[in-house]
């Protein structure tokens, strides 16, 4: 029987993804706006403690700079509204202009905002707070994580505020220039334990080096790639876009995988390592999973990735 995209999402059914980040993520999200941003708060000055997250270039923070001076010239309670607002996905301009930007925008203006609070700028958490007993509960969770699992966590509290922008209608999403590719010349190939596998090497090389032009060409037209704890994106340009926003600056370092050919002369092939982020550099590296589907013209057909349940994961190459 041919594949399908559901189906294909099936294969290595024994990879352990880190269920944790969803459940605290639904958690989080049931909290009243006001918990939520002083969780955030917390949350950052906990993970201050361990992980140093990357000031934003300048290149991102460009699009967020008119909102960012808007908000630095109203009052702490103008200030406190806003953020509430953003919490509560309320149907203001701030939150409709927040909606467009992509994701490492939102997480450049939160970490101002963070910033703004310690200075002064911003209205900050009142003196002597206290979360409420159920906030309190998900950052003990947050605590007990590990770093890479912390900071999707945090991603994706502040990626998820602001508008629905599936009610906007028809908008241009806004998002940070696209980096050159790296130059040839300064470019290193990875190499991964038991895998040969041109297409899997390439598309590493390709993602570590920026060039998102030639990593698509890897996949099928119909291709899907499926990021931690989303549904597949489908379709060659969905999948650019996905590339150009969420992963300008990723280093890969894959370790070791094991491949099967099977049915209707497909090969899966399942691969384990770390990622680092531009946000969080050396300081962290995120245990993941790729799971792939190749085709038999050794095209990417469907490709998961997979923030694993703990370190040892690394090493669960099963079927």
């Amino acid at each position: 029987m041919p594949y399908t995209i559901d189906s294909a999402r099936g294969i290595f059914p024994g990879t352990l993804s880190a269920d944790v980040v969803p459940a605290t993520t639904t958690r989080f999200n049931q909290l009243s706006a006001e918990d939520q941003l002083a969780w955030t708060w917390f949350a950052f000055l906990e993970m201050g403690k361990t992980v140093t997250v990357a000031a934003p270039g300048a290149a991102s923070m460009q699009f967020a700079e008119a909102t960012l001076n808007q908000i630095r010239q109203m009052s702490f309670p103008e200030q406190t509204q806003v953020m509430c607002d953003l919490a509560n996905h309320a149907d203001t301009p701030i939150c409709r202009t927040y909606a467009t930007w992509s994701p490492n925008i939102k997480l450049g203006f939160w970490n101002q905002l963070g910033e703004w609070m310690e200075q002064g700028i911003v209205a900050p958490i009142p003196s002597g707070y206290q979360l409420s007993a159920n906030a309190t509960a998900v950052l003990e969770s947050l605590k007990e994580m590990d770093q890479g699992q912390q900071i999707t966590v945090l991603r994706n509290a502040v990626v998820d505020m602001g508008f629905d922008p599936d009610k906007l209608g028809s908008y241009d999403r806004v998002s940070e220039p696209v980096v050159a590719p790296q130059d040839q010349s300064q470019r290193t190939q990875v190499s991964i334990k038991g895998i040969n596998n041109s297409t899997v090497l390439s598309y590493m090389d390709n993602m570590n080096a920026n060039d998102f032009e030639a990593l698509i060409k890897l996949f099928t037209p119909d291709g899907a790639l499926q990021p931690p704890f989303q549904r597949p994106i489908v379709g060659q340009e969905a999948i650019a876009r996905f590339f150009r926003e969420e992963c300008q600056n990723l280093k890969l370092m894959p370790e070791q995988g094991v491949a099967e050919t099977v049915e209707d002369g497909f090969t899966q092939i399942k691969v384990t390592g770390k990622v680092q982020t531009p946000w969080f550099g050396a300081a962290v590296g995120m245990n993941i999973a790729w799971r792939f589907l190749l085709n038999a013209e050794n095209k990417i057909f469907f490709v998961a990735i997979d923030l694993l349940a703990s370190p040892k994961e690394l090493l669960n190459l099963v079927r």
